[in-house]
């Protein structure tokens, strides 16, 4: 069996590998293996590409996987959810993130204001879910992203169009329960998220990819991950909006 058809397989079935149980030794390995199970959720679950998510997008958590750069991973329409259930997951987190909602192809020559023309933005909500034992933060990088960088699901509300200093080094509060948990700001992203999709659109481009409208990107997380629980969670994000999320 490959690599590929194992991570696949433990997506399918709900059956986490054991870390160091995959043999991958590069990052463009990595995004090999990530493209082929991209294809199987496609061809055998008839599941459709709706974008991507950017991770490791703060010094800190470049730090934590040995990394130099951000990584991505494709989300499809069952990553996209409005409400959540444990049972779904495997050892799921909760990160606060901004979503960008793509009005038209994005391309290798767009400046950052370009991407804020193109994109409307919504408060948003990820879940990092691997296909790991104990995945975090003891994965490799490499596991990473073969797994679609650990996509879980992702949750956003109303979205608008926003200038760059409307989302530069703006608040993000996280409530559970109506109880203030955490709090971090978007410089945290890249020093500011439309650099993070800027990146994305780049890295794609080298890979004869592109970003097509229609789909959202989850441009990086505000926060390391927290743990996620059953109850209500609530972020709110300065200038942007609020999105909640009920998870049981």
């Amino acid at each position: 069996m490959s690599t590929a058809d194992e991570l696949y397989e433990a997506y399918i079935e709900k059956v986490p590998l054991a870390l160091g149980s995959i043999d991958v030794q590069s990052i463009e390995e990595a995004y090999q293996i990530q493209d082929q199970v991209l294809k199987l959720k496609t061809e055998d679950n008839e599941e459709v590409l709706r974008g991507y998510k950017v991770s490791l997008t703060s010094k800190e958590t470049q730090e934590m996987f040995d990394h130099d750069e951000p990584l991505y991973g494709a989300y499809t329409q069952k990553n996209i959810i409005n409400n959540a259930s444990l049972s779904d997951y495997n050892i799921p987190k909760l990160e606060m993130e901004l979503v960008f909602l793509v009005q038209e192809d994005l391309t290798a020559e767009d400046t950052v204001e370009d991407i804020l023309g193109k994109c409307m933005i919504a408060p948003g909500l990820e879940i990092p879910d691997g296909r790991y034992e104990d995945w975090f933060p003891h994965a490799s990088k490499y596991e990473v992203v073969s797994d679609s960088a650990v996509a879980g699901s992702v949750t956003f509300g109303n979205s608008e169009y926003f200038n760059y200093k409307d989302l530069d080094d703006i608040k993000g509060t996280l409530k559970y329960n109506g109880e203030v948990i955490k709090q971090g700001r978007s410089s945290e992203v890249m020093g500011h998220p439309a650099e993070a999709v800027k990146w994305l659109v780049q890295k794609l481009h080298e890979e004869g990819k592109k970003i097509e409208a229609g789909w959202i990107v989850s441009s990086g997380t505000f926060n390391l991950p927290l743990d996620l629980e059953e109850g209500l969670y609530e972020a709110e994000y300065e200038n942007i909006g609020t999105v909640t999320l009920e998870v049981k």
